[in-house]
């Protein structure tokens, strides 16, 4: 690799230098290979998740209608992020664009804020269903659920992007290394040529209100779905209940488990390495993990991708 050529010349270049994972030559194309099957797989998981819920006519209901848009938005989310660290596996200099790098910012982040509402949305969803059976299909309309759809879209694309075009606009001097995979605010705040306390601030409280307003929307849904659950009489009912938002609560506690390590964890001198392991969990691991919970944990989309795929 010639990156050791690069990082004394990366002060010319225009744009920043993605360490992603140091390694030997072969271990960079061991990890393309790696990479480049889970890209596969969790395009076809996805994908097959979009095509089963549009062909069974069964699939044509709020709850499976959301699961559909949340395994479009994952194929958009993982696509953010793993094709530009394939290339980087089999580049010499490991450069990214300054363009490219903040349209990476802010496609990434801007599919995270849609992923959390979506989350947020589709506990909702199951609150109507569980503690509001009888009225559930004249509230859960097929226009609300489209206008929900638009607003998680529109308010996650909204949310970023002030804050991202202001990073954009600050020197950055020195080494213009970022120790990550991806373009991230941390790295790229501590290559501004003059510290900005002020953008950190307002950076931190924009992400706490991103992570813990539709957190917060998702507890308090659980609370009322469980309290319900609680007074239905048979256990075969309540099993049914908790059947129903099973995979959902696995999702969020994989999705919500992986940011809050992260976001809350203390800082340390492994932190990058941390990082990047933890980033990689939500940003690649889940959006291959979800196909399967929901595929495994409910049995009208285990027929409908069986029947999709001929099995």
């Amino acid at each position: 690799m010639k990156i050791s050529n690069t990082l004394n010349t990366s002060s010319t270049i225009t744009g920043f230098i993605l360490l992603g994972f140091p390694c030997s030559r072969e271990g960079q194309i061991l990890l393309f290979v790696l990479f480049s099957v889970v890209y596969l797989l969790t395009l076809m998981g996805n994908g097959s998740i979009i095509c089963a819920v549009r062909w069974d006519q069964r699939l044509h209901t709020p709850m499976y209608i959301l699961l559909a848009n949340f395994s479009f938005l994952e194929i958009w989310y993982v696509t953010s992020t793993v094709p530009n660290m394939l290339a980087n596996f089999l580049s010499d200099t490991k450069v990214i664009s300054f363009s490219g790098c903040f349209l990476q910012f802010y496609f990434f982040f801007s599919l995270g804020s849609t992923e959390c509402f979506f989350l947020a949305i589709m506990a909702f969803d199951r609150y109507l269903a569980i503690c509001w059976p009888l009225h559930y299909p004249t509230l859960m309309t097929g226009h609300l659920c489209t206008n929900l759809v638009v607003s998680c879209w529109v308010l996650g694309f909204l949310w970023f992007p002030v804050p991202i075009i202001v990073i954009s606009q600050m020197s950055f001097c020195g080494s213009r290394i970022i120790d990550h995979f991806l373009c991230d605010p941390g790295p790229l705040l501590a290559l501004t040529c003059a510290r900005v306390p002020v953008m950190e601030f307002f950076w931190t409280i924009i992400s706490s209100l991103l992570l813990f307003l539709p957190f917060l929307c998702i507890m308090g849904s659980y609370t009322l779905v469980l309290r319900a659950v609680f007074r239905v009489p048979s256990a075969a009912g309540r099993r049914k209940a908790f059947s129903t938002c099973g995979s959902h609560l696995a999702v969020v506690s994989l999705f919500y488990g992986s940011v809050m390590v992260m976001y809350l964890s203390p800082t340390s001198e492994h932190e990058a390495g941390m990082q990047k392991l933890v980033t990689l969990f939500y940003s690649v691991g889940t959006p291959l993990i979800n196909p399967v919970i929901y595929s495994l944990r409910n049995k009208d989309m285990k027929h409908a991708l069986q029947k999709f795929l001929g099995i």
